[in-house]
């Protein structure tokens, strides 16, 4: 249903418009009704289980009245396997109502009906529930009353299938009426949609589809709501979306060939007559269904279409095609066909051209028709219709006597495959000389006819006669029949076929129109003479005085046959004509009508006398009178033609001939052994066709019945077939045509023969004729037939894209640009054209093809090319001439069509869109491939070539490296960029090592023959830097059995600081053997290429441990890509077959194979790839599983980079064997100045890699040699020779390494282990002369390369350090540094607690504050550090762990041990009676073991329900030890282990995440650190009081002699550390039982809180100044012998610092007062006391300024300022860090009073200044021996936490 429309199922992201506000409101509703009516009839058909209750999921009332009572029942069926028991809530309105709650029982199976009533007061839709509740849980029944409404469901949307623009598509959708009512609905849609029906009514519960039609118009994404009003008046209305998809139709043609700018099919050569069938294909790649249309394009007028298909137009589906069959049915013969479809869809961008070609050559049997040329087709082609042809052209007959006759055979050849149809113009009723049998027929295909002619003379005379035979489709064959008759009185010259060629070039040479005897004299005279054929012609230098008659023109078969029949015959009497000799008229006579004698001219065209002889037959109804007679020169003579019909009703035609021969011929045939065969001239045959019927009038004419095979022709061929068994007669009316000729125009047709027609026109060139020519038949006109002739003069037309217009695009000078241009012959004749340009043009301006042939409305496509010279702009116009085809001289009747072609010639550049191309790093051995955009903003297109020039800006390499070949490629290095637009030219850098290159990219421009003018121009530079793969160690993190690890350890035992040196260097030659990954070796120990070595060593781990996991980060520090992999010995590895391996091994490859076979080494992942600036965690994993030391050469392989071996190193330790694990054999120290009084203390670390706690002992026997050898000076001292290790921790044992000369110390100390192995190790250090390496002197330390930060998290990690190293560099003693810390918990749901793990030598220097708290979720903690540094130099490398646990896990380990002390309480309160008397008591036995839990015996099996746990025990860890790959154990030791399994042990606490801190400092004494680093001394504060304590232990250190071996050694060293075992337990039994005592005395915690209230005494530090003495003079003053020291202000002990100077008592007067007067005495008692007072003022101001001075001296107050600033910062950052303080606000500025001017008085100037400026200081400056009068921070040590005040006076 519609109810909303979340999103567009085209576009997930694209949303609908949003909808009017009443719409949502009306379909809400129209939503509801919905959904009560489908709930309702799924309601019916099924019903709903619920808690295995089968009921009804809603009840509806939907037929109810107000004010009546309507009840439904509920039913309850149990469907489940047991008893259920339902409690129920009526519902809460009062409009429903059902039973009293109760409890429903329903046994399985059973049922319960439930009445409910429904009472309405109001007319609306009521709604409630049933609850239902049962011990599974509850379920509702919903109850609802609805109203009658109008509802209509429909779906929400409806999505059209993709339609392509301009075209259809429809779909249906189904429109129900949910109502009862009857409901009238109405559509409102817009375009592109439409809905039918539009609008209609439907009865409850009807459907009606309805249809969407989608016509779109554009391609784009339809979406619209069509909006549907519905109900009564319409009021109600809801929407449906409609959705459609449109897109552009795009159609394309498959076809065999392809021109250019459309597809071909060719048809080949067809027979005429013939039909041949081929198809093209209409391919739809498009994914939209596309309608198309198939049209011809316009063609010329009157070309008749020879191509038909019948599919005109239909669909195309997506993704499939059309065959389109096409046929070709030819019209004509010798003819090319040409014809262009064009493919349409509606909608298409484009259309589609196909161009269909044909040729014509002949016809079959079945069609009697056809049509063809009357001249010859184009030159270079092949007969088109019937290659038919003679065996000879010359027929000699010979001598034949008169009264005889001969007979010759002659082969008529047809080797085509047309049948071909002939006749031959000659007659056949006697009249004729020469015959033919069969004179007409037809030639089968492929066959020979054979040929009869006879020759029957009738004069001695020589006689000649040339044959036209006709073949259809065809020109004409001729064949030349001579022969010679001889009588007894006349015997002529023979006449021989070389007479015949002689004949032929004298006719050429216009000599046969000269008698001989004229011909002989001219010879005689050399007016004439003999070529080398022997025939006669003019010599060269008579050419200009005798002119003959102009040579015939060459004429093609059926030209010369209608010239001879007809021209000849027509032509006015005395016209002279080149091939004319004599002419008769009228060449047809015809007797249909009286009178049947008929008269007729002959004349002679010759300069001699002719002989004129009929050759009559007198079986013929047709003579001649006179039948001989002589005819002078160009005279004319009649003669009459008599029709004398033998027989009645019949028809008769004959060819009557006449033989003209020279007169003197005749005479000199007398004596034939006289004449001269060079002057010998065959006689000329004239025709006369004659006609006639012998039928008497009013008698009926015979019907005819024949067929004509094309009643409507164009310049073509006819033939008519006689289809019965009587004559036909025939005559053409031309005399309403003259412009047509026809031969021949009458004659008779013999039955079942035919006859054929040629036709001649000369059309004029302004209209097109079209005739009718009259066809009678049998001399009747009612047997009159009409031939239409439409004579059409061709002229040649052509069409021009353009208009006749060549625009050229703009050109740079000295290129070249192209412009294709359509030509199309709109003609019906072929053409040849031939471009012409003028001579000024001809240098700018070509086309490709200048000549060819065009056949009819074909289209071919010209290249013009414009070449300018200077920039111009050029008007040139080229010239077409066109001629057709039949055309023998090219330069006659030639039309010329002339063209304007356009050119704008501009000079032209390039520019690079960058000037400097930086590739950045490349990779050495790769290929980068870029692109530089070349721009070219000029107007024309502008071609290019590029050069390149290569340096290399490296000052390590050599000039022979600097000239390496180039590695840049250029994709091409000449192209040619458009105007105003870019060519991106590709390149490719192969750079074969590490350097930076440069390369110069340089230009010419290129003219038209392609060749560089002018100078390089620059284009651009581009840089690059051939780099290797790069990839550096940024992060070790060590988890498992080395979470101990710190990572400053990590990073030496893995070697990462090397590995990363390595990784930085170029890769040698052999390292790039094999660039990628590859198995290359037959070894299980592959061949080392590289010389680089590294070990990853994991360190050792007891056996069974975890695995030890290190997380090592790499990164990419490079600007490329690169792909690494580790590969084991087995990656590297050729698979070999079984049968291939030796099966010999060494240990060292069973090692190998041992390790990898059980995966002890593993590396996740193994191999990837890393962009740029992009980092990856790799897990290195050890497991430990086997004792002893394993051992895997790894390789690290980079892509194209380096090699690095990598062995990896790991350390299994039995679990009872103590074990230290050594890294190295050798140690060396610092390098130490010599001559120093101070030599720092060094480190030298041990871990502890087993199970058990281990002592070691360095034995100092070889230090005491040492010392003895250097003269008793202790060049190097063990400080801690003697320690003890824990497991998986490491101790430090600090070194005093003092040189005495500047060389190298070496020394090999041992280091015993209790009760387990001894190492030697080597010790060196190195001493240096500071005066010689002067700032060189390696006083500072080493920069640390250890990453401070975490890169990577562990699994699991939820709690982060922000700085995992502290680097304070060099310090001077007795300072203090302080750094913050911040631990970030990222976890959003769990709170954690952390604690600072600091050891007792940690707590000496390192202050962390606060060592312990908790971090909530997403919650941050400041940790403030504070390094205190000794008063002695000293090397720090320090590791603070942090240890964090989950706050839930504790709570959860809590509740665990809270558990077991209980079960462990029991355990010992509980007993268990074993006596078995006891086994048969009463119930009160059993009620005592099943409340205590006591196990019963074994007889009592049923009262035991549980077994007491076992009793909790404490097993050793050497029970424990054994890993899974120790031997079995014995029975008794399987019995232990059995036996502990049992024993439940008190639960572990969470084992927590350690977090390393590392510290690294080296602190110098204060004169070295003011000598080697004065600029940074005034940064530290020094402890004075430190180093004052420092120095005085130091003068009493050495005032003591030494005292033996003890010397050096700490008190401490010998003290046993307590461990598991009884002395523990007794010690700790001790101290708890003084606990308890002292906490269960009521005094010791009140005496505890009264001390905790007791102020406490600030004077512990500093010590009160001594009361002032009083003066001498005052006999009230006390002596001043008592007062304290004179050296106030020093401390006990001699602190160093002297305080106030003594002051010297004055001298006292001692007087008696009764000795003086009283006013004397009164004014030396007033003097004393002024003088007094004075004195006791300027002693009181001189001893306070003195005090005060000595005060800042002291080393305390000092001290005291430091922790007040210290603590004052660290409160403003604590508050900063919290949020309580901003450090970025800007200060606020406090207006101070006014200073009071100073006063009048100059005695109390002085001190109202002082008093002044001392009421300005702050409280802590006024009282300095006073301390802050606020409680101190939490942060502030404890000596600024004490309160004192000073006595003042």
């Amino acid at each position: 249903m519609l109810t909303d429309i979340p999103a567009n199922p085209l576009n997930p992201t694209l949303h609908w418009p949003t909808r009017p506000a009443n719409y949502g409101k009306r379909e809400k509703q129209a939503s509801a009704h919905q959904r009560s009516a489908e709930l309702q009839r799924r309601s019916l058909s099924q019903r709903s289980c619920f808690l295995g209750v089968e009921t009804w999921a809603e009840l509806v009332w939907e037929r109810w009245d107000l004010g009546g009572e309507f009840t439904k029942t509920l039913y309850l069926k149990n469907v489940h396997g047991k008893l259920q028991k339902l409690r129920f809530k009526p519902p809460v309105t009062k409009f429903f109502s059902t039973l009293f709650p109760q409890v429903i029982t329903l046994s399985p199976g059973t049922s319960f009906s439930m009445p409910v009533t429904f009472r309405p007061l109001e007319r609306c839709e009521h709604q409630d529930t049933i609850e239902f509740q049962s011990k599974e849980g509850t379920f509702q029944v919903s109850l609802r009353a609805t109203i009658p409404r109008h509802t209509l469901e429909l779906p929400e949307s409806v999505q059209l299938p993709p339609c392509a623009a301009h075209h259809s598509t429809t779909t249906t959708f189904t429109l129900r009426n949910a109502s009862k009512l009857r409901t009238a609905f109405r559509w409102e849609v817009g375009d592109p949609f439409q809905l039918s029906p539009e609008s209609g009514v439907l009865g409850p519960s009807e459907e009606a589809q309805i249809s969407v039609l989608f016509r779109p118009l554009e391609a784009r994404v339809y979406q619209q709501e069509a909006s549907c009003a519905f109900g009564d008046q319409g009021e109600n209305s809801c929407s449906l979306l409609l959705q459609g998809l449109s897109k552009y139709p795009y159609l394309d043609i498959r076809a065999p060939g392809e021109e250019k700018g459309c597809k071909l099919l060719e048809f080949g050569t067809v027979a005429f007559g013939s039909c041949l069938e081929k198809h093209f294909e209409i391919s739809n790649p498009s994914p939209v269904t596309s309608s198309f249309s198939l049209s011809r394009l316009r063609r010329p007028a009157l070309l008749e279409s020879v191509f038909e298909y019948s599919l005109r137009e239909g669909l195309v589906a997506p993704g499939s095609s059309v065959q389109v069959p096409v046929c070709f049915t030819p019209v004509e013969v010798d003819c090319h066909s040409v014809e262009y479809l064009c493919v349409s869809a509606p909608g298409a961008l484009s259309k589609q051209l196909i161009k269909l070609t044909g040729f014509c050559c002949g016809v079959s049997t079945l069609n009697t028709l056809n049509t063809e040329h009357t001249e010859h087709s184009d030159g270079g082609a092949s007969p088109a219709g019937p290659l038919v042809s003679l065996s000879a052209s010359v027929l000699d007959f010979g001598c034949v006597e008169e009264g005889e006759q001969a007979m010759r055979a002659t082969q008529l050849a047809n080797p085509s495959t047309v049948e071909a149809q002939y006749q031959f113009d000659a007659g056949i009723d006697g009249h004729s000389v020469f015959s033919v049998e069969p004179p007409s027929g037809t030639v089968p295909p492929n066959s020979t006819l054979t040929l009869r002619l006879h020759f029957r003379p009738r004069h001695p005379i020589p006689h000649y006669r040339r044959l036209a035979c006709l073949v259809m489709h065809r020109e004409p064959l001729f064949l030349d029949v001579i022969g010679t008759c001889h009588s007894e009185q006349l015997k002529p010259a023979i006449l021989r076929p070389r007479h015949l060629s002689m004949y032929l070039r004298h006719l050429a040479r216009g000599l046969t129109f000269y008698p001989p005897d004229i011909l002989s004299a001219m010879l005689a005279h050399n007016k004439l003479e003999l070529d080398r054929h022997g025939a006669l012609q003019i010599p060269e230098d008579l050419t200009q005085e005798v002119v003959p008659p102009d040579p015939p023109t060459a004429k093609t078969p059926m030209e010369e046959y209608f010239l001879s029949e007809l021209v000849i015959a027509r032509r006015p009497p005395g016209s002279p004509h080149p091939d004319c000799h004599v002419s008769v008229d009228p060449p047809e006579l015809l007797f249909y009508e009286p009178p049947h004698s008929r008269s007729l001219t002959l004349t002679n065209h010759t300069k001699g006398k002719l002989c004129l002889l009929w050759t009559s037959s007198p079986d013929s109804p047709f003579s001649v009178a006179p039948a001989t007679c002589e005819l002078g020169p160009l005279k004319t003579t009649d003669f009459r033609v008599t029709y004398s019909p033998r027989q009645a009703n019949t028809f008769h035609a004959a060819q009557l001939e006449c033989f003209a021969i020279y007169k003197l011929n005749v005479q000199v045939l007398r004596d034939h052994c006289l004449s001269e065969e060079v002057t010998l001239c065959p006689p000329w045959c004239v025709t006369v066709r004659v006609s006639g019927h012998s039928f008497q009038p009013g008698r009926e004419h015979f019907n005819p019945r024949c067929s004509l095979t094309r009643p409507r022709v164009v310049s073509h061929r006819l033939t008519a077939r006689w289809h019965r068994d009587l004559p036909l007669l025939f005559r053409l009316g031309l005399e309403e045509c003259p412009a047509v000729s026809v031969l021949p125009p009458s004659g008779l047709v013999q039955p079942g023969s035919h006859q054929v027609f040629c036709f001649r026109s000369t059309p004029s060139e302004e209209l097109t004729d079209t005739l009718t020519i009259p066809l009678q038949l049998n001399a009747r006109p009612k047997h009159t037939q009409e031939l239409t002739v439409i004579s059409v003069a061709e002229k040649p037309r052509v069409c021009v894209e353009g208009d006749g217009c060549v625009f050229f695009k703009p050109t740079a000078v000295g290129c070249v640009s192209e412009r294709a241009v359509r030509v199309r012959n709109m003609s019906r004749i072929p053409l040849h054209y031939q471009w012409r340009m003028r001579a000024s043009d001809a240098n700018l301006l070509s086309v490709e093809p200048s000549t060819g042939i065009l056949q009819p409305n074909e289209s071919t496509v010209q290249h013009w090319h414009f070449a300018p010279r200077e920039e111009m702009t050029y008007n040139m116009r080229p010239s077409l001439l066109l001629w057709p085809i039949q055309s023998q001289s090219p330069t006659n009747k030639k039309s010329c069509l002339f063209l304007r072609a356009v050119g704008v010639a501009s000079k032209g550049s390039i520019e690079a869109g960058r000037a400097v191309t930086d590739l950045g790093e490349v990779l050495v051995g790769g290929c980068k491939s870029f692109e530089v955009p070349v721009v070219n903003n000029s107007s024309c297109p502008v071609s290019f070539s590029i050069t390149v020039q290569q340096s290399i800006m490296d000052p390590g390499l050599t000039e022979e490296d600097c000239d390496d070949t180039l590695v840049l490629d250029l994709e091409t290095q000449r192209g040619c960029v458009p105007a105003r637009s870019r060519l991106l030219l590709r390149c490719a850098v192969k750079p074969p090592r590490r350097a930076l290159y440069r390369w110069s990219l340089k230009y010419h421009t290129l003219n038209a023959s392609g060749s560089e003018q002018g100078c390089a121009q620059p284009l651009c530079q581009v840089r690059g830097q051939g780099v290797f793969p790069t990839l550096e160690v940024t992060d070790a993190r060590g988890s498992g059995a080395a979470d101990g690890l710190s990572k400053l350890q990590l990073w030496d035992l893995f070697s990462l600081e090397p590995l990363n040196t390595c990784l930085r260097r170029d890769p040698s030659p052999l390292e790039l053997t094999y660039r990628v990954p590859t198995r290359h070796s037959l070894r299980r120990c592959p061949s080392v290429f590289t010389s680089s070595i590294l070990d990853f060593n994991f360190g050792a781990a007891p056996l069974g441990s975890e695995p030890s996991c290190v997380l090592l980060v790499f990164e990419n520090t490079g600007s490329i890509p690169v792909e690494w992999c580790f590969l084991l010995p087995e990656d590297q590895q050729i698979e070999l077959e079984y049968w291939a391996e030796s099966g010999d091994f060494t240990p060292t490859e069973l090692h190998h194979m041992r390790v990898q076979d059980n995966r002890l080494f593993s590396i996740s992942p193994r191999s990837g790839s890393l962009p740029p600036g992009q980092q990856r965690a790799v897990q290195f994993t050890y497991r430990h599983e086997f004792g002893g030391t394993d051992r895997l050469p790894v390789l690290l392989k980079l892509s194209y980079g380096r090699e690095i071996l990598l062995n990896f190193v790991g350390v299994t330790v039995e679990r009872d064997q103590p074990y230290i694990y050594f890294t190295s054999s050798k140690h060396t120290f610092t390098p130490v100045v010599i001559g120093g009084f101070d030599p720092p203390k060094q480190v030298y670390e041990l871990y502890n890699g087993g199970a058990l706690p281990l002592r070691y002992h360095v034995d100092t026997e070889l230090l005491e040699q040492l010392t003895a050898d250097n003269f008793g000076h202790p060049v190097l001292q063990c400080v801690t020779p003697y320690g003890e290790v824990q497991p998986g921790q490491t101790a430090s044992i600090e070194w005093i390494f003092s040189p005495l000369e500047a060389k190298t110390y070496s020394v090999d100390l041992p280091i015993h282990v209790l009760e387990g192995d001894s190492a030697l190790i080597r010790f060196e250090g190195s001493g240096f002369d500071s005066n010689a390496l002067g700032m060189s002197a390696p006083f500072r330390m080493d920069p640390c390369l250890v990453p401070c930060t975490q890169r990577v998290p562990l699994p699991g990690q939820i709690v982060f350090l922000s700085q995992e190293r502290v680097c304070l560099g060099d310090v001077p003693v007795c300072s203090r540094s302080t750094r913050l810390i911040f631990l970030t918990n990222v976890s959003h749901t769990e709170r954690v607690l952390f604690s600072w793990n600091l050891t007792d030598k940690d707590h000496q220097v390192v202050e962390i504050h606060p060592e312990q708290g908790s971090l909530a979720a997403d919650e941050s903690a400041l940790c403030i550090l504070t390094f205190h540094t000794s008063g002695s130099p000293c090397f720090y490398q320090l590791d603070l762990m942090c240890e964090v646990v989950s706050e839930e896990a504790l709570l959860q380990h809590d509740a665990a041990v809270r558990q077991w002390e209980r079960e462990k309480e029991r355990q010992e309160t509980e007993f268990t009676l074993t006596e078995k008397e006891l086994s048969s008591t009463g119930p009160s036995h059993r009620t005592h073991t099943q409340d205590t839990g006591v196990p019963e015996q074994k007889n009592t099996p049923a009262l035991r329900k549980y077994k007491t746990l076992p009793p909790i025990r404490i097993i050793s860890s050497s029970v424990l030890a054994g890993g899974p790959h120790e031997p079995r154990p014995c029975r008794a030791e399987r019995r232990a282990q059995r036996e502990a399994s049992q024993v439940w042990r008190r639960p572990a606490p969470p084992r927590p995440a350690l977090l390393h801190l590392g510290l690294t400092a080296r602190s110098h004494s204060l004169r070295e650190y003011q000598t080697v680093f004065p600029a940074l001394f005034n940064t530290h504060y020094i402890h004075r009081q430190a180093f004052n304590t420092h120095h005085t232990h130091r003068l009493e250190r050495t005032k003591t002699p030494p005292s033996g071996s003890s010397e050096g050694r700490p008190p401490s060293v010998n003290l046993p550390s307590l461990r598991q075992g009884p002395e523990l337990e007794i010690l700790t039994h001790t101290l708890i039982s003084i606990i308890r005592s002292l906490l269960d005395e009521p005094q010791f915690p009140a005496s505890i809180q009264n001390d905790r209230d007791d102020p406490v005494p600030y004077f512990t530090q500093l010590r009160p100044p001594p009361p002032p003495r009083p003066p001498p003079s005052s006999a009230s003053q006390p002596s001043l012998a008592h007062c304290g020291s004179p050296d106030t202000g020093v401390r006990d002990g001699g602190s160093g610092v002297t305080g106030v100077p003594p002051l010297s008592p004055p001298p006292c007067r001692l007087m008696s007062p009764s000795l003086q007067p009283d006013s004397a005495r009164r004014v030396a008692t007033e003097q004393a006391g002024v003088a007094e007072e004075a004195s006791q003022n300027a002693l009181r101001e001189e001893r306070e300024r003195k005090t005060e001075e000595a005060i800042r001296r002291f080393p305390e107050f000092g001290d005291l300022v430091e922790d007040v600033l210290m603590n004052t910062l660290k409160n403003l950052m604590t508050e900063a860090f919290l949020g309580e303080l901003v450090l970025t606000a800007r200060p606020r500025i406090i207006a101070l009073p006014p200073v009071t001017p100073p006063s009048s008085n100059r005695k109390g100037s002085v001190s109202s200044h002082k008093m002044s400026r001392y009421q300005s200081l702050p409280d802590t400056a006024k009282d300095p021996l006073s301390g802050p009068k606020t409680n101190p921070g939490p942060d502030m040590p404890p000596s600024a936490s004490r309160s004192y005040t000073a006595p003042r006076q």
